[in-house]
This record gives structure tokens, C-alpha cells and sequence, in this order.
């Protein structure tokens, strides 16, 4: 086997890339219109045939709103909020935020939310099981459908699948064992099965269950396990801004600091070391409008065209990525990130790979008055062949083979 092909199903483009398995490089690439109109296999088919065609074949996808998911926990600031970030760390976009024993009212807006996934915590192990066990029997005998991952309080585990009968679940080991411990992997590996098993195929994307059988992952998974890569293989703290039509995310992997794990400043949901915000208001097609409207609440210049757009959004979005904030009603405010010790910057999305990667990455780092402090030392390159979702879709089989496309792709070394 000698070649791969790389596919990011998205909502508006599929994209492709063929990768060769011996050298690690990038043979050809090809984006064409994604069709969830009629069938996203179709697109997928056609990005394939694009490049060629390849032995393997590994696909991510974002197509249908991506992975929507639901995070109930003990307490807002502690457990649900530890919560929130291992989702958004397993690729999703985390709708809905509860915290406390569920009523009537909460089961109404978890399913007015629409989640596809419903991340279900609460208490460290050997803590209280009080309110999970309360909310597994509400969510039990609300017969509700949707997915469940139980990844709270361990010694609970087993009471708490049993108030779930009858309800689709997974379970996990608990995000927060203690406090200030946040363990993302297990909850975040569960997601993604859920994910895979569950949800793609209830998209409606595809008639037939071939896709469903082919994605590997959401895409913002693949892209962070990308990010996860680039930062082992830098040694260094590595700050990714993704500017989309529709949304712009952020992914950030810093170097573990001994402080924030166990001194005065430990925080009590954890810290996650590599994570990712994704700002649902913010981008230069469909979002144009929240963007201009962010910009105008941050004292921004309103911006214009594209280039201003993204800019503009790729700065709101790390300033609310670093500064921490609620990204919406209801959910709360994600923890800051100090990125001061970030080494490389890479930019990634449509304005940025075509020739305004420098505009918009000079803007990140010379915002100096938002509240936030930029990266002081960093190398700024742009991922113009867009290869983190790729490398991140390798790593698993190929690590070798990944880490060598990013060194020849995105070319972070000094």
C-alpha cells in the first residue's frame, strides 16, 4: 500500500488530499462542492476520483452541523464545566449546558437544544452521587433517545447505567476523578464512538450506510489530534485559528505547567492542555454578520471585505479563546488560556490559504489592548495545503507518516 486519500466532508466544501505512505508527501489535492443536497457520497466520490484515488481511504466530516452535543453536570463552575471542555475538545459544539438536579423545565431545553450526544457527569470518584444518580432516573424515565456518555462519579457507575435502562448509553471513566484532575481521553474516545456509531448515520447525509461505515471521526477531532501532533513534535506551544464561512475555532496545545496542576492557581475543573474553542458567531461568509457584530461590542473597526472579516474574527476568537467567556445563553465561561509561551501560530481556512495568511496572523498578534496577551516569540505559518485534519486522520496508523507531512507541509522549524 503506497498512497492514502484523506477526506474532510464538510458542510459547504469536500475536501481531499493523497498522501504518499512511503515518503510522507502530499501528491495532489482537490476541493469540490459538498453534496448534502443529494447524497454527500457523490462529492466524496468526486473529491477521490479528484486526486486519483488511493489505497486507504480515511474520512472526517463536519457535514449536517457537525456534532452537536449536550453536557449535564453536578455544578456549574466545576463538573459541568469540565464537562464542556472535554466536549469541545472531542470536536464537538456543545449546545447546551446544565448543572444541578434536572426538572421538568431543564428536560424541555435539553430537547429544544437538539443535541446529538449527551455528555452526562458529576461528582469526583468516591464523591457525591446524589445528583447524577438524580439525573440518570429523570433522563431513564423521560425515555430520552439521545446518546448518552456517563462519565461522572465511578462509584456510581454502576447504579447510575442501571437508572438508564432503556436508554442508549456509553460509559466512560470520569472526567473530573478529583479535583482540579481533568482526564479529557476516555469521555473524549467515547464521544467519538458515539459519534461514529450513532450520529453520522442519523444525519441523513447518505441513503446507504457507506458513509457511515467510512468516517473516522468530526473534524475538529481530526484537526486537534493534528494540533496534538505538531505541538509533541515542536516541543512548544502551538496556537491554531481556523477562519470559516460559518464559524471560527481555535485550538490551542500548551506545555504542562507544574503551577496550574497542583499550586494556588490550579483550577478546580481541570486543566486541559490541549483544547479547543469554536465560535459559532464568527466568520467571513454566513457569519459575516456576527463577526461585524463582535467587532462592533470589542470597539473593533467594523470590517469589510474578506481579508478584514477574517481578521477580524480570527482576534475575537483568540482574545474569547484566552480571555474565557460564554458562548451562549446558559453555558458557562470557558477558562482562560495564557498563550504567551506559544512558539509557533499556524492559520488555517480559505482566506488565510489564499494570500491572507500574513494580514490576518499579523493582526493576532498585534492585538495588544484585548485583554489578553499574545504570543511573545511565535512563528507564524499558514496550513496552505490544509494537512492538520490529515495528519490528524493518520496519526493513529501512520504516526510516521503524519508527523513527516506536517514537517514538509506546514514547515515549523526555525
Amino acid at each position: 500500500m503506497n498512497s492514502a486519500v484523506c477526506v474532510d466532508v464538510g458542510s459547504t466544501y469536500t475536501k481531499a488530499a493523497k498522501i504518499d505512505l512511503r515518503d510522507a508527501r502530499l501528491i495532489s489535492r482537490a476541493e469540490v462542492p459538498t453534496t448534502s443536497g443529494t447524497d454527500v457520497l457523490h462529492g466524496l466520490d468526486a473529491a477521490i476520483a479528484a486526486v486519483g484515488g488511493g489505497d486507504e481511504l480515511y474520512v472526517c466530516s463536519s457535514a449536517g452541523g457537525g456534532l452537536r452535543l449536550a453536557v449535564i453536570g453536578y455544578e456549574a463552575l466545576v463538573t459541568a464545566e469540565a464537562g464542556h471542555r472535554v466536549g469541545l475538545s472531542a470536536g464537538a459544539q456543545v449546545v447546551h449546558v446544565a448543572s444541578g438536579p434536572l426538572s421538568g423545565p431543564d428536560l424541555t431545553a435539553l430537547r429544544a437544544a437538539r443535541p446529538d450526544v449527551l455528555l452526562l457527569v458529576g461528582g469526583t470518584d468516591g464523591g457525591d452521587a446524589e445528583v447524577l444518580l438524580h439525573n440518570a432516573r429523570r433522563l431513564g424515565k423521560a425515555r430520552i433517545r439521545i446518546p448518552v456518555v456517563l462519565a461522572g462519579n465511578a462509584d456510581a457507575r454502576g447504579d447510575a447505567l442501571a437508572e438508564l435502562a432503556g436508554v442508549p448509553v456509553t460509559a466512560a471513566s470520569n472526567v473530573l476523578p478529583r479535583i482540579g484532575v481533568l482526564d479529557p481521553a476516555p469521555a473524549r474516545a467515547a464521544i467519538r464512538e458515539v459519534f461514529l456509531r450513532h450520529v453520522i448515520g442519523g444525519k441523513r447525509l447518505s441513503k446507504g450506510r457507506r458513509f457511515a461505515s467510512l468516517v473516522r471521526a468530526a473534524t475538529p477531532d481530526a484537526v486537534l489530534a493534528g494540533v496534538e501532533l505538531l505541538a509533541d513534535l515542536t516541543g512548544t506551544g502551538v496556537l491554531v485559528v481556523d477562519v470559516g464561512g460559518a464559524t471560527t475555532d481555535v485550538y490551542s496545545a500548551l506545555v504542562p505547567d507544574a503551577e496550574s496542576e497542583s499550586g494556588p492557581r490550579r483550577d478546580v475543573a481541570g486543566t486541559l492542555w490541549r483544547a479547543r474553542t469554536v465560535e459559532g458567531d464568527l466568520g467571513v461568509a454566513v457569519g459575516a454578520a456576527g463577526t461585524r457584530a463582535a467587532a462592533a461590542a470589542e470597539k473593533l473597526p467594523s470590517p469589510t471585505d474578506d481579508l478584514e472579516l477574517a481578521a477580524a474574527a480570527a482576534v475575537i476568537a483568540l482574545r474569547r479563546h484566552a480571555r474565557g467567556h460564554s458562548p451562549g445563553p446558559g453555558l458557562p465561561r470557558t477558562a482562560g488560556r495564557d498563550l504567551r509561551d506559544v512558539r509557533l501560530v499556524v492559520g488555517s481556512g480559505g482566506v488565510l490559504r489564499h494570500g491572507g495568511g500574513d494580514d490576518v496572523l499579523g493582526a493576532v498578534l498585534a492585538d495588544v489592548g484585548g485583554g489578553w496577551a499574545p504570543p511573545e516569540r511565535a512563528k507564524t505559518v499558514v496550513d496552505e495545503k490544509y494537512v492538520l485534519a490529515a495528519a490528524g486522520l493518520l496519526a493513529v496508523d501512520h504516526p510516521q507518516v503524519a508527523a513527516g507531512l506536517l514537517g514538509s507541509s506546514i514547515r515549523y522549524g526555525s
